[in-house]
């Protein structure tokens, strides 16, 4: 059940209907059902998963705040990393490094003929075992109490608007917007519907238009340095349009019903500098990164070698998160060594928003951060190293298809969008708007979806992490 599926918003409506007539303990259970037929679309086969986890961090997140003894309590959690983690291992990771250990074996003359798990990859299990980690994490810290109550406890893990691609949301955040009575009002369901909206755009009009370009260069057995630069440049907008579509989306959803999700991104691609890209990239998953890795490894407390070390090492499980590939692990590698690389760096002021400084320095760390994505979305190190060689060596030849015209107005739409979000500080800057001019802009948004949409429905990139 895709966002940008008929299907989604038939069951949405549905869910909304039966919401709105229930008292809020009711309201709980009614969404934990919605939740688990949400989820149980994609592979009914793994509710029982997600039940399992969620039942083993309730259970030791309560022994954790009742037990005393500091031993104990850091054994529980050891249970608690181990379970949640060897999960993840076992569905995402086990074929990765066995594959990886066979491979050496073979480069060593050594013939080996190893086992391969038959298992596909339960959607969302990345997003909600970092999801339960936090909670018996903080619990285990002190800086959050258990809650009582179960099934509460099991929204918090299955809570459908963003169980399957986050944002990561903490329990001290999501928790109490569960457990308090949450106020309906029309201002909140329309301004989740704008971001709906803004989100299908993202999606549909930009990310799946251009998505056929990206992949046809890609498969190119000979593209030119034109044709690589426009990939490069086009998929960062893909991906960005893709995984921020589908966030705002799932925080638009969450909303209408009276939830407040964290926000994921805030305008990436106007960072100069690769730590501001992470406070504006995947805010969940680059704080929880920081809060629970980075400063367990003694983040910037033991010294500058250790300091560069803990980036790179946080940096390459970050990749490493994001699917069983050692291309994720080179791209990690390349996001830890330039942020590595900016804490030597000297430092310099780049003026105001719209200074020519600040443009030329977005401009140019937007080059970088392309770059990236090259490993990030290559097949193999193989077409790394060529389309490398491609960007240093080749001709400027174009021969590239573009996409369609209505995908360059959508991008221009959505870069205007962030441009007035950036200044206002918010993404609902139109929320003072006059009611006719938001009528206005929702018109020409739904008009450019209906007409200037791709026909082709594509599942979202960040599903398969």
């Amino acid at each position: 059940m895709l966002f940008n599926e008929l299907q989604y918003w038939v069951f949405f409506a549905l869910v909304m209907t039966g919401y709105v007539l229930l008292p809020h303990k009711a309201q709980n259970r009614f969404l934990l059902v919605a939740s688990y037929v949400f989820y149980g679309f994609w592979d009914w086969r793994f509710l029982g998963l997600i039940m399992f986890s969620t039942v083993v961090d309730y259970v030791i997140g309560q022994k954790i705040h009742h037990e005393t003894a500091e031993t104990r309590r850091k054994r529980l959690l050891w249970i608690s990393l181990g379970v949640n983690l060897g999960l993840l291992g076992v569905f995402k990771y086990f074929n990765f490094f066995i594959d990886t250990f066979a491979a050496v074996l073979t480069q060593a003359g050594v013939s080996a003929n190893l086992p391969a798990l038959s298992i596909i990859l339960p959607v969302g299990i990345s997003f909600y075992t970092f999801q339960t980690l936090s909670y018996t994490i903080d619990i285990y810290r002190r800086e959050l109490k258990p809650t009582d109550d179960f099934l509460d406890y099991a929204l918090f893990v299955a809570f459908f608007p963003q169980l399957v691609a986050g944002p990561i949301e903490r329990a001290k955040n999501l928790l109490p917007n569960i457990i308090a009575p949450r106020k309906l009002t029309w201002a909140a369901f329309e301004r989740g519907l704008g971001l709906c909206l803004i989100g299908l755009i993202k999606k549909v009009a930009i990310a799946d238009a251009i998505a056929p370009t990206v992949d046809s260069v890609f498969a190119s057995p000979d593209p030119t340095r034109a044709d690589v630069i426009l990939a490069c440049w086009l998929f960062a907008i893909q991906i960005y349009c893709d995984f921020s579509g589908y966030t705002d989306i799932a925080r638009g959803t969450a909303k209408a019903l009276g939830f407040r999700l964290m926000r994921n991104f805030a305008q990436p691609y106007f960072a100069i500098n690769p730590r501001e890209f992470w406070q504006r990239w995947h805010i969940s998953l680059s704080t929880w990164l920081r809060d629970y890795l980075y400063f367990s490894l003694g983040g910037s407390r033991k010294g500058r070698a250790r300091t560069h070390i803990n980036l790179i090492t946080t940096m390459l499980l970050g990749g490493l998160w994001h699917g069983a590939a050692w291309n994720f692990v080179l791209w990690g590698a390349y996001q830890g060594g330039i942020l590595s690389l900016y804490r030597v760096l000297p430092k310099w002021s780049l003026g105001s928003w719209f200074g020519l400084k600040r443009l030329i320095g977005i401009a140019l760390f937007f080059q970088i951060t392309s770059y990236g994505w090259l490993l990030f979305r290559a097949d193999s190190f193989v077409q790394i190293r060529d389309f490398t060689n491609r960007l240093l060596f080749d001709s400027n030849a174009l021969t590239a298809q573009l996409p369609p015209f209505p995908a360059f107005v959508a991008i221009l739409i959505v870069l205007i969008w962030d441009i007035l979000s950036e200044r206002a500080g918010r993404g609902h800057f139109y929320a003072s708007w006059p009611n006719a001019a938001r009528a206005f802009v929702y018109a020409g948004l739904i008009y450019l979806l209906a007409f200037g949409g791709t026909v082709s429905t594509q599942s979202f990139i960040y599903f398969q992490f």
